[in-house]
């Protein structure tokens, strides 16, 4: 048969599935756990628009007054959305011109193409249509970033070019300028009377990564914080919340009249909307210091809560009394994150095929086998946003976690549920017996 359809159409479903997949990992919200006592000083800290904060005390050459970023106007949104889909639209369009060329030349002329040659035919098709909408985010970011940090992550629904060339979005980013970073740590972490240099001692210009909603910095606390202690700072880029929210906002309304459309697979609509949902919790990092606190706790008991054990993976532990909305100062892992582990490796000598490697890639399955079973199947609350810049390989050979902006939490009967169908994967004959799809069928 005639192999035309293996990757175009593909492609289009994984495109519009692509924003599906991430419904599965909806943040929870901890509106509930917030300001509870272990950050008690984020009551007395400000918490200003930062689109309109200015400082006067910054060192550099280029002091003076900062300039944030200003919140973008409907306009600028609209915009935003149409560049975006001008984009998008004409790569799917050309992926069924592609498939509707080939069939005519099937059909009509007679041509038939060996697998191989259909291969270089999608291959050059991807990675034109790779190239067109990596550079389109590059323009946007905002949550088109985000989109592609799912699509960098999904190597098992998009071709390989996409995931190259997406690949950047997940962990180095166009980073802010270290003068804005600090403005926003003044106006936001400091108690009346403090200056920079009462929490920190030593401040890196250049970030340790940066990414959609923030970027973070190693710095070493001072002694009145507990210093010198080595530390990483997340911080927040000003007017952020209100571009993500903005292009998800345009989404919605671009969607809704498009519900009942035939021709799209699936109603984005709702996606959308579930989208909004997920995304609003990520811009405050004090539920995400409860949530790095809860998830640490619970993987560093036994599991029947006698004990303390030694957690499966490295997760840094918050900074009392540093962590407000858009500011969070917790421990400092030192490594590199996995989708940058296979160049470390490189510039180490180690042969990413070498026994070493293999070994180091079970170590690495079997710790986030533990902690991610445990948190699903113990608590039900887990991190919910794994992609390749949240997981580090640390200079000791151990595991970290970061992130934990996006967590979720499953209800009991949903733990039951997973659980079945793990036990019933591990003993199945086959995907298509019928009593082991019968195992699987969920009651009522």
């Amino acid at each position: 048969m005639f192999p035309i359809f293996d990757h175009g159409f593909g492609l289009m479903i994984s495109l519009s599935l692509i924003l599906t997949s991430s419904l599965s990992f909806t943040s929870t919200s901890l509106q509930s756990r917030r300001g509870v006592k272990i950050w008690r000083g984020c009551s007395s800290r400000a918490s200003f628009p930062l689109y309109a904060v200015s400082t006067s005390n910054e060192k550099s050459s280029e002091t003076g007054n900062i300039e944030f970023p200003e919140e973008l106007t409907g306009s600028e949104r609209l915009v935003r959305a149409a560049t975006f889909w001008s984009s998008a639209v004409p790569i799917v369009a050309s992926y069924y011109g592609k498939m509707t060329e080939l069939k005519i030349r099937q059909d009509l002329l007679g041509e038939c193409l060996s697998e191989d040659e259909c291969e270089i035919i999608w291959n050059e098709q991807h990675l034109l249509g790779a190239e067109k909408i990596a550079g389109t985010i590059t323009e946007l970011k905002g949550f088109y970033a985000k989109t592609a940090q799912i699509i960098a992550s999904r190597q098992d629904l998009f071709p390989p070019q996409y995931v190259d060339a997406l690949s950047g979005f997940t962990d180095s980013l166009d980073p802010m300028p270290v003068s804005i970073v600090k403005g926003v740590i003044k106006a936001e972490l400091l108690n009346k009377g403090e200056t920079f240099e009462d929490i920190f001692i030593e401040f890196d210009d250049e970030p340790l990564g940066s990414a959609t909603v923030a970027q973070v910095h190693r710095a070493v606390l001072s002694e009145k914080y507990g210093g010198p202690r080595e530390v990483a700072v997340k911080v927040q880029r000003p007017a952020i919340e209100s571009k993500l929210m903005g292009d998800i906002a345009n989404l919605i309304a671009i969607s809704k009249p498009l519900q009942e459309a035939e021709a799209l697979p699936l109603d984005y609509y709702t996606v959308f909307c579930e989208l909004e949902k997920q995304l609003g919790d990520e811009f405050d990092f004090v539920a995400e210091a409860v949530a790095m606190d809860r998830i640490y706790t619970a993987l560093t008991r036994s599991s029947d809560g006698s004990s303390v054990v030694d957690a499966p993976v490295t997760i840094p532990r918050p900074v009392t009394d540093l962590v407000c909305k858009r500011v969070l100062v917790m421990d400092y892992l030192k490594g590199v994150p996995l989708s940058r582990a296979q160049k470390e490796m490189e510039r180490r000598g180690i042969d990413p095929e070498s026994a070493e490697a293999r070994l180091f890639g079970k170590k690495l399955l079997k710790g986030l086998t533990e902690v991610f079973g445990r948190s699903i199947l113990e608590t039900g609350f887990f991190h919910a946003d794994p992609h390749p810049g949240n997981i580090f390989v640390l200079d000791d050979g151990s595991i970290g976690l970061i992130d934990f902006g996006q967590v979720k939490q499953i209800s009991g009967r949903s733990k039951e549920t997973l659980a079945k169908v793990m036990v019933a994967l591990d003993s199945r004959e086959s995907d298509t017996n019928p009593s082991d799809l019968k195992k699987n069928r969920r009651p009522g």
